[in-house]
């Protein structure tokens, strides 16, 4: 199956109407189209990424430049328009953590957080072991503040060994698998993460694969059947279900910005998003990404263009 293309031209006299990306509906682009539940289904959640099919009734061009990023991500990175680290996730913060250094961040590696110091409303400092760090705005996740989060739901993870590729991907050694809620009669998406010994996370010939979806039953483990069934036969399984937490609040006041819990998605889009809206909330105003390319050069110790 091969993604929906969608090209916007300009109309020339007398040419017939077209779809105006910023009032027609996206389920007026699928009408228009004849396109089947499947397809939509399909274009929707594993192109677009949407969790819901709330986009069906607002403007199509968010999702054109979603199915646009999609495309040339595909182009940009061959066989996969997702990019995975090497030896794990755990190198994303690693490589970060080495770039916030090189401009002067200091890490405290192995401290405990005792308290959260706060004057006046505004946090102040974060003690630990009877010395305080002083701060004038802290980033934290849902379990530093249980006080200022509310419980946002539930999410089940399976993390299941395999010993072989999972099956009508091509022997692929990663894939991802996004199974659309219709497809399965849920409100919810459920999700298939494979990587293998190929990025150098499992023992050679063994593969490992996370399964994933938001919680809407009081028995999690059968609403993610679809997608264990897909990965028969499982050397072990291991189950987690987690709560999920959001905070109360924006954090202007306290400057206390807290992030959201992981959400059952491997892609991380929506986390991607969180950490845009932080740094909002933190500056004010939003990341501009293309001042950043501009200045890419200083990675490099090279002066600006």
């Amino acid at each position: 199956m091969h993604p929906v293309r969608y090209h916007v031209c300009e109309r020339e006299e007398g040419a017939a109407h077209g779809p105006e990306p910023q009032s027609t509906s996206m389920r007026e682009v699928y009408r228009k189209f004849d396109l089947g539940q499947d397809v939509i289904d399909f274009t929707g959640h594993a192109l677009a990424l949407y969790r819901t099919d709330d986009y069906l009734d607002q403007p199509c061009l968010e999702t054109i430049n979603r199915i646009k990023l999609y495309s040339e991500s595909l182009a940009r990175y061959g066989k996969s328009p997702y990019l995975y680290p090497l030896y794990g996730l755990g190198e994303l913060p690693q490589g970060f953590a080495r770039l916030s250094a090189i401009y002067g961040g200091t890490y405290m590696l192995n401290k405990p957080v005792d308290d959260i110091i706060m004057e006046n409303g505004k946090v102040v400092g974060v003690k630990s072991e009877g010395e305080v760090a002083r701060c004038k705005q802290l980033i934290c996740d849902p379990s530093y503040i249980p006080d200022r989060v509310r419980k946002a739901g539930q999410v089940i993870r399976i993390i299941c060994i395999l010993s072989h590729p999972i099956k009508n991907t091509n022997d692929a050694n990663s894939c991802q698998i996004i199974i659309p809620q219709n497809q399965v009669n849920r409100k919810s998406d459920i999700y298939v993460c494979m990587i293998s010994y190929a990025h150098n996370v499992a023992a050679q010939g063994k593969y490992i694969a996370i399964a994933s979806t938001t919680v809407e039953t009081a028995d999690p483990e059968k609403e993610v059947e679809p997608a264990l069934e897909l990965l028969e036969p499982i050397d072990q399984k291991f189950v987690a279900i987690s709560d999920l937490y959001e905070p109360i609040d924006d954090g202007s006041e306290s400057q206390v910005f807290c992030s959201c819990s992981y959400d059952a998605t491997t892609h991380f889009e929506t986390t991607c998003n969180d950490i845009k809206d932080i740094y909002k909330r933190m500056a004010g105003s939003a990341f501009d990404f293309e001042n950043m390319k501009r200045k890419q050069n200083d990675v490099f110790g090279e002066a600006d263009q």
